[in-house]
């Protein structure tokens, strides 16, 4: 087995969730990892965000394997203040503060090759992941270029880096408009999420108070914009949730309902990518028992553009509609986010150029000594991270060795098509185990080595839910 941890540097972008994951299970296994977060804070999106905003998941699914939450907390959600100081108090309790370099942003990473040692073309013509299917080369590693709160900038060499740069900031989507359609028509505010969740609530109480306000979008963020808006204003200034498609939405009681539904017999309703005749077979018959769940109507419309006093929707007889305020909750460009902190074009190229998943949802075959965390769209993505952390943590230690790159090639294409059968228009990568996730765990774990089973028996492992806390030996 080749040298490992304290000999090796291990750079990790960022300390939300993720971050702080990784950071704490490479410990574990005797590595000495720097982690570089761009603010002066940990938490990422939970440190700033909306006043309403609580979790969406029922806290135990949302908490980490061995961290239990404290018993102080009665809430089945808790509150965004109560979930940053539930992360601050694992960071502390684990020692990962000090492994953190804040105000140290990352602008831009670099694969480097020594002189002699080939250039980016001859990786196309690698077998192995890293071109030997060693963890480390003493040949190549990455240089990442920091740039402090001066503006000041260091260059940090390293022989595996961690991305866990988040999908939820820094490059906002908003929509595209013809000429004189978009923003400039309109003689009101216009902003997205982002820039309201930054702002400092007296001031976006300030923003919204008696006035008419329109929220573009349906997830998460648009609610709790919403909310917020329906708290201050009532029903004099009611908001207006403009939506382009009709979503299914639980309320509360029912999501923590069907949490506990999250077992093996619920996920054998759902067909799986390589399954054998069995487990077809299974899917087949056990697929009428899923239930179609309660749901939230919204008018919707198929378009907008801007007016001086608001916006007119496509599809209307009548669709003018007057506003104050529009703000956009239309997500992030979280692809472009990720490839925009590649020096390389190739690099950038392979990420932005192909639709596919990641392999185990963490590592790209053709880019080396380097893995994405954090990426992966799941019910609960401290649950769906840790677990990789750990898998990840487990390979630098040299537990177990990555198959070839055709082989991770050809099982990426095989989730993809997977992903687009079930999610057809909706599919995008990082969403492929979301319906399955007892499945991927399984997959993380025989590659680990470890029995996935974690139940006492065999009706428990069949009928009981599974969450964190099942994994927290692992």
């Amino acid at each position: 087995m080749e040298a490992t941890g304290m000999t090796k540097k291990v750079a990790i972008v960022g300390a939300g969730i993720s971050g702080l994951l990784a950071c704490k299970h490479l410990m574990e296994k005797g590595f000495d990892p720097v982690v570089f977060e761009a603010s002066s804070h940990i938490g990422g999106v939970w440190f700033q965000t909306m006043e309403s905003t609580k979790l969406q998941t029922p806290k135990h699914l949302y908490q980490f394997s061995d961290f239990p939450w404290p018993a102080t907390v009665k809430e089945m959600f808790p509150d965004h203040r109560q979930v940053m100081e539930y992360i601050a108090s694992y960071a502390e309790h684990f020692g990962v503060l000090p492994k953190i370099k804040f105000n140290s942003r990352v602008t831009g990473i670099d694969y480097g090759l020594m002189p002699g040692c080939g250039n980016e073309d001859d990786m196309e013509g690698w077998e192995q992941w890293s071109g030997s299917g060693k963890l480390f080369s003493g040949t190549r590693g990455w240089n990442l270029t920091i740039k402090d709160a001066s503006n000041a900038t260091t260059v940090y060499r390293a022989d595996f880096v961690v991305l866990c740069i988040g999908m939820f900031s820094d490059l906002p989507r908003v929509p595209e408009f013809p000429p004189d359609c978009g923003p400039e028509a309109f003689r009101g505010r216009v902003l997205h999420s982002m820039n309201y969740a930054q702002m400092e609530k007296d001031l976006a109480d300030e923003l919204v108070r008696d006035k008419r306000v329109a929220v573009v979008g349906f997830q998460k963020s648009a609610l709790d914009i919403a909310t917020e808006v329906s708290m201050i204003n009532g029903n004099h200034y009611p908001c207006l949730v403009l939506i382009r498609s009709v979503y299914w939405l639980l309320p509360s009681y029912v999501a923590a309902f069907a949490s506990g539904s999250l077992n093996r017999l619920t996920e054998y309703m759902i067909h799986k990518p390589g399954e054998g005749f069995f487990l077809w077979l299974v899917a087949i018959l056990c697929s009428p028992l899923a239930l179609e769940e309660g749901s939230i109507l919204l008018k919707k419309s198929s378009g907008f553009a801007f007016c001086e006093d608001g916006l007119v929707l496509e599809g209307e007889a009548n669709g003018r509609v007057s506003a104050d305020v529009v703000i956009f909750a239309t997500g992030w460009e979280t692809d472009m986010k990720l490839a925009d902190i590649f020096s390389s074009e190739s690099f950038r190229e392979r990420i932005t150029g192909s639709s596919a998943p990641l392999y185990r949802d963490c590592i790209h075959p053709r880019i080396p000594q380097l893995a994405i965390l954090g990426y992966v769209d799941s019910l609960s993505v401290m649950f769906s991270t840790e677990i990789r952390s750990k898998w990840l943590a487990h390979y630098l230690a040299g537990g177990f060795a990555l198959p070839t790159i055709g082989e991770m090639e050809r099982d990426v294409d095989k989730w993809e098509r997977y992903a687009k059968k079930y999610c057809k228009d909706k599919y995008r990568w990082n969403r492929t185990g979301t319906l399955i996730q007892i499945h991927c765990n399984d997959l993380l774990l025989r590659d680990m080595g470890l029995n996935p089973k974690r139940k006492r028996n065999f009706l428990a492992e069949l009928f009981s839910s599974y969450g964190p806390t099942d994994y927290r030996n692992v």
